[in-house]
């Protein structure tokens, strides 16, 4: 028995051996391989899936390396190859070009067409997610799931999220020209010209309606500044005698999460704002704080476009009784993506965790069903927050119910 077991215990130690032969040290790998060594570790450590698709990462790793990565293309091709087989979209190598862009959307400024786009669930396909409130997307009609088959003539199968998106960037004045999918409708050539666009996430109007001040807060998209700026606008319509409010996420893709928490406080003192679920199924939550800037009456928009951070503030002010949600059934997006540095100014961007509302509503694919379905209006931005915006007129009109409600019970 003794001797069986040694036996079995060195032809294992053998297998083993055999298997790492021709695998280098970490001391010996080129820095090209490093590359790909540290972009595997990431991943490695922070995937909300540590069963990795129901694969052996460590094989793929030792697969990976044993390729020959004679440059750094090469190794952003074994990278790119190798987080392929997560078989999840949000995971994704960002090259330097990529990496600057994409940190450009939560600070200011970019130029193209403005759109928000992903990869279509169960798919492969180039989804938008929301056009940008005023850019050449927008006024040319594209909608929230409409789907991108190509681009300059070359078929978006061919291409990444972050290729696609690129594409579709460039100098002020350039055309791009787009082949559009909307459901139940024939495949459309749109051909946008190129504008620089300016992202500005808050829209602010003091609106009379019924003889009654409302603040309209439109909010666009989670940036840096857009809790700063959204603050400064409650604080400017209560000096103002505004005595409710409505909130328009519809068409907002997102953005920072830690600026939906943020916007999220302003509206509640007390609660759970989000939870977050890793990839050991640890719960963690960001919770109100006691800092709300008002207590008054609020009325949220949502539609089609509202997704991730936008679902996590709409969710914690529905599930909070906070606010009513009127409008359509939320985009469906539930997960968290980090980015992380790599060397030579490329990124990782990693899905990190998945969200659930208070009240363990789990978003992804899924969305959020307001209170109150109503139709999303096919009617132009400029248009939204007046008697064309249907939804718009169903928020005032559930505030004006709301106050004669309280007030009946004075």
């Amino acid at each position: 028995m003794k001797a069986s077991f040694w036996f079995g215990w060195i032809l294992s130690l053998q297998v083993a051996l055999f298997w790492l032969w021709g695998v280098p040290s970490a001391a010996a790998f080129t820095s090209d391989q490093q590359l790909v060594l540290q972009a595997w570790r990431t991943i490695n450590q922070a995937y909300y899936d540590n069963s990795f698709n129901h694969q052996n990462w460590w094989l793929t790793r030792d697969r990976t390396l044993k390729q020959q990565i004679p440059n750094e293309e090469a190794a952003y091709q074994a990278i790119t190859k190798m987080i392929a087989t997560l078989d999840e979209p949000f995971t994704r190598l960002l090259r330097p070009e990529q990496y600057r862009s994409l940190k450009v959307n939560t600070t200011g400024e970019l130029f193209g067409v403005g759109l928000q786009i992903g990869v279509k669930t169960d798919s492969t396909a180039i989804e938008v997610i929301a056009p940008i409130a005023g850019s050449p997307a927008a006024k040319a009609g594209i909608l929230p799931h409409d789907i991108i088959t190509q681009i300059d003539a070359t078929p978006t199968s061919e291409l990444t999220l972050d290729t696609a998106a690129l594409r579709m960037r460039g100098a002020i004045g350039t055309n791009v020209s787009l082949i559009v999918q909307t459901a139940d409708r024939s495949p459309r050539e749109v051909i946008l010209i190129r504008e620089k666009i300016e992202l500005n996430p808050v829209t602010a109007e003091l609106h009379t309606e019924n003889g009654r001040k409302i603040g309209y807060l439109r909010l666009s998209q989670f940036s840096a500044k857009a809790a700063q700026e959204l603050a400064d606008n409650i604080n400017k319509f209560k000096r103002k005698g505004a005595t409710a409010y409505i909130l328009d996420l519809r068409n907002n893709p997102g953005g920072l999460v830690q600026a939906g928490v943020e916007i999220a406080r302003q509206w509640l003192n007390d609660g759970t704002i989000v939870y977050t679920v890793d990839r050991l199924g640890a719960i963690d939550s960001f919770d109100a704080n006691g800092t709300a800037l008002t207590t008054a009456p609020l009325v949220v928009l949502v539609n089609e476009g509202t997704a991730s951070a936008s679902e996590i503030l709409a969710g914690a002010l529905q599930d909070n009784g906070r606010a009513t949600l009127i409008g359509a059934k939320t985009f469906g997006k539930g997960l968290i993506q980090s980015l992380f540095d790599l060397p030579n100014g490329s990124g990782l961007a990693v899905t990190v965790a998945k969200y659930e509302t208070p009240n363990h509503h789990d978003i992804h694919k899924l969305g959020i069903t307001p209170d109150r379905v109503v139709p999303t209006p096919l009617i132009p931005v400029e248009s939204a927050a007046t008697a064309q915006d249907t939804q718009y007129l169903a928020a005032v009109k559930e505030l004006g119910d709301q106050r004669e409600g309280i007030a009946s019970h004075i």
